[in-house]
């Protein structure tokens, strides 16, 4: 499993590592890793026209001695010192190796003085993005790769100037834009973005995965993450955030074994759909098939239970008039909400699923029915609720913007607060249980941001929920497959919701 380290631990063990290595070790390691990733990115290295946005700190470094490295191999490399200092040594590296650096602004020094710190404040020389110098915004315009070195991992909150103005023309000129450890402008801990932020195509991370590189809104600024080993495996500490790779998947899916029977398999409940969302239904069924379950119990009215029916011979369906559970038969999971509506029926059965003794999968309008009593969700089996941003809004009392700036503080909020496991989705889905390591999912496409593939992982969900795994691991396994199949399906072309729940055994299969 992929972990990721907030700033402050990245710092500790970097000390710790930095005492048994010589002066410069680290920065060297790093720097060159960065060169390589750059050339790699380049048609040629040779005449290649690169320019460095350079901070002052370490990663400003990082950019000076990987631009020197590139220089020596005939890149025209240009610095463009930002902070009230640049490294010394960094700068004379870039020189010998025939780089050269402007100021930016005319008249400005460029033999290391520069004009702000580097958390941005202001200088003498410090101008906004309509005021640098004609001959730093050639550079830019001109550029063939741009390396963001303006701010590291120690720095947080918005970008000022000069800094916030630099990120923006890079973010206007055409080159690719690779960022050094993470992108200036996000915070490396939470993956907050305040203000300006450099939006990179690679970001090159040394040591070791920073947590906002993971979730958002910090990943959709990362673009493609690389990173550089340079010893620290030995000196983090436990993480608390990671994400699940293909080994950890395939190693933790349940698979039918000898003398297995559909019961063994598990058994998994449905209560979703009504007369106005009759396709919510076949989509939960349909991902809860395809996701491995022994049996599927569709459990609603006449109408999607006629659909669920048609599309799903496969599945045991109870059309109810009355909400009961009564004639259902054995279930070891439900899937509680997906187009169920919340009139006094829906109200009715939403409690009755909650009562049972099973654990229960709570999405869509079942999210709606307990967000105003939240006391239902308050049992001794386990809960696994899949929100977006909006919906854990109604539950928790916090704004919609808030969760979305800051969703895994809010996710892992929602599950002390709550007592039950969240999966909030969103472009990157967190996965948070109270003890646990909080879990991201890489997995997807942007083309699974279309109506119904929720109802479709709500099924995964309570599928693998059945088939005995426990919640965290249910919701996090299941996001993964939902956004692998979401992949397959689209294969670079629009998807439907009925076409993720189709490709997922091709998915698995993959695995």
């Amino acid at each position: 499993m992929l972990t990721a380290y907030t700033a402050d631990q990245i710092r500790t063990a970097e000390r710790a590592l930095m005492a048994t290595v010589p002066e410069g070790t680290l920065m060297l390691r790093a720097a060159t890793g960065l060169a390589a990733v750059c050339a790699s990115l380049l048609p040629r290295v040779y005449g290649s026209r690169i320019v460095l946005l350079v901070g002052s700190g370490d990663n400003g470094g990082d950019a000076l001695y990987a631009g020197a490295s590139l220089a020596s191999r005939g890149a025209r490399v240009t610095a463009v010192p930002a902070g009230s200092r640049t490294h010394a040594a960094g700068l004379a590296a870039l020189r010998r190796a025939g780089g050269r650096v402007i100021g930016l602004s005319a008249g400005a020094s460029t033999t290391g003085a520069h004009s702000s710190a580097e958390s941005g404040g202001e200088g003498p020389a410090a101008v906004g993005a309509g005021g640098f110098s004609g001959e730093v915004r050639e550079a830019v315009e001109k550029a063939e790769l741009i390396v963001d070195g303006l701010v590291g991992i120690g720095v947080s909150g918005a970008l000022r100037e000069p800094y916030a103005g630099l990120a923006e023309i890079a973010g206007r000129a055409g080159a690719p834009v690779v960022a050094v450890d993470v992108p200036s402008g996000v915070d490396a801990s939470t993956g907050r973005v305040e203000g300006s932020a450099v939006r990179a195509g690679v970001t090159v991370t040394m040591g070791a995965w920073k947590t906002g590189l993971l979730v958002e809104p910090g990943a959709s600024y990362a673009g493609r993450v690389e990173l550089i080993d340079i010893g620290l495996g030995p000196y983090l500490p436990e993480s608390d955030v990671g994400a699940l790779d293909r080994a950890s998947v395939r190693d933790m899916l349940p698979r039918p074994g000898t003398g297995t029977d559909k019961y063994r398999r598990g058994v998994v409940g449905i209560v979703a759909g009504s007369d106005l969302y009759t396709g919510a239904a076949v989509l939960a069924v349909g991902g809860a098939l395809n996701a491995g379950a022994g049996m599927v119990r569709y459990v609603g009215p006449a109408r999607p239970a006629d659909q669920v029916r048609a599309r799903w011979p496969e599945a045991v369906i109870t059309e109810l008039d009355e909400p009961t559970l009564d004639d259902v038969g054995r279930v070891q999971a439900w899937v509680l909400g997906p187009g169920l509506g919340t009139g006094q029926w829906a109200r009715e059965m939403a409690g009755r699923v909650l009562a049972t003794d099973v654990p229960v999968l709570v999405d869509a309008d079942g999210l709606n029915i307990v967000a105003e009593d939240v006391s239902l969700l308050r049992r001794t089996a386990p809960v696994l609720i899949t929100p977006h941003a909006g919906e854990l809004a109604r539950l928790t009392g916090a704004e919609r913007r808030d969760i979305e700036a800051a969703p895994l503080a809010h996710a892992r909020a929602a599950a002390a607060g709550l007592g039950v496991t969240v999966l909030l989705k969103g472009f990157t889905t967190i996965v948070a249980e109270e003890g646990a390591v909080t879990r991201v999912n890489r997995t997807g496409t942007p083309w699974l941001a279309t109506g119904g593939t929720g109802d479709v992982l709500s099924g995964i969900g309570g599928s693998l929920l059945a088939q005995g795994l426990g919640p965290q691991d249910a919701g996090s396994i299941a996001a993964y497959l939902h956004g692998l199949a979401g992949s397959v399906a689209a294969d670079g072309a629009p998807l439907t919701a009925a076409g993720v729940a189709d490709a997922l055994p091709a998915a698995i299969r993959s695995l």
